[in-house]
């Protein structure tokens, strides 16, 4: 069967069909699959009935896994539930119960609903993100997520010469305090400080400006920071209204490739008693392009 692409949405998002993740996909496929990528920026592929290790051998055929000392969450390493490779984004313990609703594990975890970028609080953001649904809850968690190309091109003149060359601090401090969470440890406080990326990048692939977004951005570096802040939430509003987003509503065994360089996304609510096992790999990317005029 051959591989075939279906537009999702006006501006971005596409479905995939023709092909089975359980097996190698080869050469030809995966640069059709990235090539589809770079057009439409995620990729939905349903039916996809996975193991961890058939998902991280689908994650390498685009590039390699991150690969860092510290981690972008507050679970424990001794309370890990999956093996290396794999985020857990799940609603379980290790032992497979539902996480308690107040268990600061939880609280960390509803950051994830704010419009963000994964791994953009690393000193290189992510390049994939791949998200298997596993177990699914009858009610919400949909995934939605926002085109930041066609965003910036509905900025109006002004604002993209405002951008131009602004820098952001990026931490995992700022979109958990944003949540209310604020019980962190000396330890995490220094393993999440800020890193800087530009607001504006552009995508290797094509050449098109795109803003780079992300809860996690806290700060314009020489701006105060309640300025920085309003902009930026003035920013995030304009690049989610609706023409800008596609939602995906998970079924059961659903695989979501997304380019972090390209999208935000968020997760949305659900019945917090119902299990939702949803599981990740995240693929390295690349020190940001800085689009330093506001051209094109």
């Amino acid at each position: 069967m051959a591989l075939e692409i279906t537009e999702l949405h006006p501006t971005f998002a596409g479905e995939v069909s023709g092909v089975d993740l359980t097996k190698p996909i080869g050469a030809e496929k995966a640069a059709t699959i990235e090539a589809g990528m770079d057009r439409l920026g995620v990729l939905v592929f349903r039916g996809q009935a996975i193991s961890d290790e058939q998902q991280i051998a689908f994650t390498r055929n685009f590039g390699e896994l991150e690969n860092y000392n510290t981690s972008g969450t507050v679970r424990k390493r001794e309370d890990n539930r999956l093996g290396p490779g794999m985020a857990d984004l799940s609603n379980l313990t290790k032992d497979g119960k539902i996480i308690s609703a107040d268990d600061r594990v939880w609280f960390f975890k509803l950051g994830d609903r704010l419009w963000h970028s994964d791994s953009s609080f690393r000193p290189v953001p992510a390049k994939y993100s791949l998200l298997s649904g596993r177990t699914v809850p009858g009610w919400g968690g949909n995934t939605e997520f926002a085109d930041m190309r066609a965003a910036y091109d509905a900025l109006d003149d002004r604002t993209k010469e405002e951008v131009a060359g602004l820098v952001c601090e990026h931490s995992l401090l700022y979109s958990r305090q944003a949540v209310g969470f604020n019980d962190f440890t000396p330890e995490e406080i220094s393993n999440f400080q800020p890193v800087r990326h530009p607001l504006v990048r552009v995508q290797r692939a094509t050449g098109r400006k795109s803003l780079f977004l992300s809860a996690h951005a806290g700060v314009i570096v020489g701006w105060s920071v309640p300025e920085s802040r309003a902009f930026l939430r003035d920013l995030t509003e304009h690049a989610t209204r609706p023409e800008f987003v596609y939602s995906h509503s998970w079924r059961q065994h659903d695989l979501v490739v997304w380019d972090n360089r390209t999208t935000i996304h968020r997760a949305r609510r659900f019945d917090r008693n119902e299990v939702r096992d949803m599981r990740r790999t995240t693929l390295g990317g690349e020190v940001p392009i800085v689009g330093v005029s506001a051209g094109g």
